[in-house]
């Protein structure tokens, strides 16, 4: 059986790198006419990814800038901690679009957060502005790449019944 997989750009293009996981997802060669793949742009709606992830998904690729290291359009690919504490809800925040804050939704609704893989890009600036920087910009062909491998492998295997 196919799993059926949720490609998530988020981020705000008015704010320069944020707007990084709406770029990939749009760069990305996913199919878009398959059911068991869906690719959105989330933009800053996290609300409604996580009334979207109330659906029955097998796997979840979020693809979102991240905090500035000292590296900016370095990539970094994880799996997401759905136990980490800060994630607990004290309440719906419909207007808060990280991926804490969306799982913490999920769970207030009474979902569960399927098996999440990040693609995240190390920003170099999130300033009011719209397009992304050079190192990000450069960054985008390579995290595509890698969200169509990940959706790949998602795809043939199905992680929530992985060791079933």
């Amino acid at each position: 059986m196919t799993a059926r997989i949720l490609v998530a750009g988020i981020g705000n293009i008015f704010l320069g790198d944020d707007g990084f996981g709406s770029e990939v997802v749009r760069n990305a060669a996913l199919p878009r006419n398959d059911p068991s793949v869906r690719v959105t742009d989330y933009g800053v709606s996290g609300m409604h990814l996580a009334y979207d992830l109330l659906d029955d998904w097998d796997g979840l690729v979020l693809v979102d800038a991240v905090p500035n290291r000292g590296n900016p359009g370095t990539l970094h690919v994880f799996q997401a901690d759905h136990d980490d504490s800060r994630c607990a809800a004290n309440g719906l925040d419909g207007h808060s679009m990280n991926p804490a804050a969306v799982f913490a939704n999920l769970r207030a609704l009474g979902g569960t957060p399927p098996y999440t893989v990040v693609v995240g890009c190390e920003a170099s600036s999130v300033e009011e502005g719209i397009g992304l920087t050079d190192p990000v910009a450069m960054a985008v062909p390579r995290a595509a790449q890698a969200v169509e491998e990940i959706v790949a492998a998602l795809r043939s295997t199905n992680p929530s019944v992985e060791g079933c």
